[in-house]
């Protein structure tokens, strides 16, 4: 059959839809092709497991995995107060690696490295602020100590020769140290681990007398009676712990301390998978499951917008800065 003027139309037309479908797809690199994630998403925790951060982590990658279509895994990345997993983030080019941000990671280590080799704010999009976490001051069962006015006077007793332990120069625990340290005038040793586990098992077989860890890291410690709480960094006590009083209870008015942890994705993450991992995560993190095993740890769920994390982060660095500068912080 010889082709009829409409067939030579319909086959031009087609041809060209095809030639310009196939140039747009080479121009697109591959991943903005695919709906994302097209891939199992990795979340790297810089933090050794065990502490405070792998709990808010991995309520979040399970909620996320329902919902994003793919498998979320944690992957936990210790080492250099966290700087290790932050650069491998920040290099990352895969579009499917995300970093747990942190209260050391992104408000504390800028102050107290002189040349961080990343920088939280350029390589970054902050996503969302996941949790908070309040700090616990804790003592072995054998300090004699059964508050935190009875935990100064003993300190103050014996200057330099009591010690506590922390996950790592410049983690939440030492701050939060760092930061009663100086309302109170104490003088005690500071010993760094590797991550808040290796903290906690000498903490609790006696080779530490004293530190500051996240709630959720140590609540069945302390209802189990292996570890003394002195003191609740909160603002308000705790309804898990309602016996014990606040810090500022305690004759230090104002006093609050609390560790955050939020979502984190390389600078080069597209502008679209941001913007649906933002909404999914804020949901994720505000999960009626999600919520239940934070509340069981007293953390705080948040769950808020990239420009409201964004000006959280910057609020804390203005407030850290000043706290690391008076206690002379400086890294390992």
């Amino acid at each position: 059959m010889t082709p009829t003027d409409e067939d030579r139309r319909r086959f031009l037309q087609t041809s060209a839809s095809v030639a310009a479908a196939g140039a747009l797809g080479a121009a697109m690199p591959a991943w903005a092709q695919a709906t994302w994630p097209s891939r199992n998403v990795r979340l790297v925790v810089p933090f050794a497991p065990g502490g405070s951060s792998e709990i808010v982590a991995r309520a979040t990658a399970a909620e996320l995995s329902k919902t994003l279509g793919q498998s979320v895994y944690v992957d936990n990345k210790p080492g250099g107060g966290g700087n290790i997993a932050m650069v491998e983030v920040a290099r990352a080019e895969d579009q499917h690696t995300l970093v747990l941000g942190h209260i050391g990671t992104l408000a504390v280590n800028p102050y107290i490295y002189d040349k961080l080799p990343y920088d939280p704010v350029r390589d970054f999009k902050p996503i969302t602020l996941l949790a908070k976490v309040p700090s616990l001051y804790v003592v072995h069962p054998d300090v004699p100590a059964r508050n935190l006015k009875e935990f100064v006077a003993l300190v103050k007793s014996k200057p330099g020769r009591l010690n506590y332990g922390s996950a790592g120069n410049g983690s939440a625990g030492h701050l939060a140290m760092e930061y009663l340290k100086m309302v109170a005038d104490l003088f005690i040793l500071h010993v760094p681990y590797r991550g808040t586990g290796p903290q906690l098992t000498d903490l609790l077989s006696g080779r530490l007398e004293a530190a500051s860890v996240g709630a959720p890291a140590i609540l069945q410690f302390i209802k189990a009676g292996k570890l003394r709480c002195i003191a609740t960094g909160s603002k308000d006590r705790l309804p898990q712990l309602p016996d014990v009083p606040t810090v500022a209870e305690q004759g230090y008015p104002g006093f609050e301390m609390t560790q955050w942890y939020g979502l984190c994705a390389p600078a080069n993450l597209a502008p679209s998978a941001a913007d649906k991992l933002a909404i999914e995560s804020a949901k994720a993190i505000r999960s009626v499951s999600a919520r239940e095993r934070l509340s069981h740890d007293a953390a705080e769920p948040v769950g808020n917008t990239p420009a409201q994390f964004a000006a959280f982060i910057a609020q804390e660095q203005q407030r850290w800065k000043a706290v690391v500068a008076r206690a002379k912080i400086k890294p390992d």
